[in-house]
């Protein structure tokens, strides 16, 4: 019988397991996960998790009964650290081997560490682990002080549970604008609005010199324009690495700083694939390729690859997507908005309870974004699919459906 391997403890590897049973695989399947807890969803950790509202139970995938009982030989606290393309094993703890027949990458991203002085003080933390959620967690007292570094996604999720909670946040940011990469201009002023509006102090076009520090542990930060900002605790979430360092050692392509795979999600190697956000992937919509490090990839793209394994290939054609929680503000966004010509805006700016739109520059929808509306995403995943021009105007116009436009 076949033997394969997954190695990644999180949700993706989790869902390959639970799609090759589905499958009807019946050969051994191993999983690797670095972590000692069972592969869990991570959005939680930024959200329900520092709000209160979860323990790690609620959002690990599986229960041990689970792996038992679909023969899924799961091995916590375990690096691999290399793979032999040529003999068709793994390497792990202390040069052990596993051989495979399929291999599947599902190594997920780390947390980016910046060199700034004093980043390895006490009192510093990184969010991309439960135990690292805990320690956070367990500094968001009423009345303390955070300082974010990155006014990214999982820096202002941080920092709405921790003003919640009664916390004094400082936010500093290099760019102009929170977000700004990810949702450009207009909509950027949006969540810079609302983080400021719940007392949050922005410093925005600023970058971070050191982290200052007394008797070892952090008091604060020292910024590029001379001023200081006192805090109990700082948070250093600037973004994701990705974990593509097997990857790379083993000889597989790379690309757009993740590993290069096709539409089926197969990389380089024939008997290799790869998901979740080290996938840097063909979209077969867009023509281009796309990396993203949300959690629908991780969810979604396992049966894909797992598909490919077992000798049918598919077709990993998904829209991009994310959701947001900040305060009062829910949030779905889907598509890809990179390099987008215009932005428009329907429904209500000023209660936040509108969509957004990113067309290209032959006013076709590249992605829509709902805030506070809980309707019309399929409409915007059509507009999406289409490929077919609209007429902002109309887009922008309430009282025109959705389901009339790009027609």
């Amino acid at each position: 019988m076949p033997t394969f391997v997954i190695i990644g403890g999180g949700l993706a590897g989790a869902k390959a397991a639970e799609a090759l049973r589905e499958r009807g695989f019946e050969g051994e399947i191993v999983l690797f996960g670095a972590e000692d807890h069972l592969p869990y969803e991570r959005p939680p950790l930024s959200k329900d998790y520092l709000a209160g509202k979860k323990d790690l139970a609620d959002f690990t995938v599986d229960d041990e009964d689970w792996y038992r009982e679909h023969d899924v030989d799961v091995r916590l606290g375990t690096e691999v650290t290399i793979i032999d393309r040529l003999t068709h094993s793994i390497g792990y703890d202390d040069g052990r081997h596993q051989g495979y027949d399929k291999l599947l990458l599902a190594t997920g991203s780390g947390s980016r560490r910046p060199p700034i002085p004093g980043a390895d003080a006490d009192g510093v933390h990184s969010l991309r682990t439960v135990d690292d959620a805990s320690d956070l967690l367990a500094s968001l007292t009423d009345g303390a002080k955070l300082a974010v570094v990155g006014g990214g996604w999982i820096g202002l999720e941080v920092t709405a549970n921790a003003r919640q909670r009664g916390v004094d946040v400082t936010v500093v940011e290099a760019a102009e604008l929170p977000l700004l990469g990810a949702l450009g201009r207009e909509a950027a002023e949006v969540f810079a609005g609302l983080h400021r509006e719940h007392g949050v102090d922005l410093r925005l076009a600023t970058t971070v010199e050191a982290i200052t520090t007394d008797g070892g542990r952090a008091t604060g930060l020292k910024l590029g324009d001379g001023s200081t900002v006192a805090a109990d605790a700082v948070l250093v979430a600037v973004g994701a690495k990705p974990n593509v360092e097997l990857a790379e050692k083993a000889g597989l392509e790379l690309a757009d700083g993740g590993v290069r795979v096709d539409a089926s999600l197969k990389t380089s190697d024939d008997d290799v694939y790869a998901v979740g956000d080290i996938a840097s992937a063909e979209h077969p919509l867009f023509g281009t390729r796309i990396r993203t490090e949300h959690w629908a990839n991780a969810l979604k793209q396992p049966a894909v690859a797992v598909a490919g394994m077992m000798g049918e290939p598919g077709v990993y054609d998904e829209l991009p997507y994310f959701f947001t929680d900040q305060y009062d503000l829910g949030m779905e966004y889907v598509g890809h908005s990179a390099d987008y010509a215009a932005a428009v805006f329907r429904g209500d700016l000023d209660t936040r309870e509108f969509t957004v739109f990113w067309l290209d520059h032959e006013s076709r929808v590249l992605a829509g974004m709902n805030v506070n509306v809980w309707e019309g995403l399929d409409d915007i995943k059509e507009l999406i699919r289409s490929r077919r021009p609209v007429d902002a105007a109309r887009l922008a116009n309430t009282d025109v459906p959705l389901s009339q436009l790009g027609s």
